[in-house]
């Protein structure tokens, strides 16, 4: 069964309304309107974003409404506490055919 328990699925609405009314009372209107485009491009940062607010707010370390500026910042910290280190790595082959004509 995809839709999973009934009570199941209660606790996760409930959870996610409890998420909304916690970020409607640390964000400012602007601030929820950039978590919700930067939630519509990537999910999981939003996510990741929503839980570290949610996160100061139960501890008291949030001073009022977090503004967009704010936001841009808590996203920057996010990005680099997130950040995926990629490197590239060449790998060149001699090959004993050259382009050179020697005739």
């Amino acid at each position: 069964d995809p839709s999973g328990d009934p009570s199941q699925q209660e606790a996760k609405q409930r959870e996610a309304e409890i998420r909304n009314t916690i970020l409607a009372q640390v964000l400012d209107q602007a601030a929820r309107a950039r978590l919700s485009n930067l939630a519509l491009v990537k999910p999981d940062k939003a996510k990741a974003v929503e839980n570290y607010l949610i996160q100061m707010a139960r501890f008291g370390q949030l001073a009022g409404k977090v503004s967009e500026q704010g936001l841009i910042e808590i996203l920057e910290k996010v990005s680099q506490q997130t950040e995926k280190k990629t490197t590239v790595k060449f790998n060149r082959r001699k090959v004993l055919d050259s382009d050179e004509e020697d005739d």
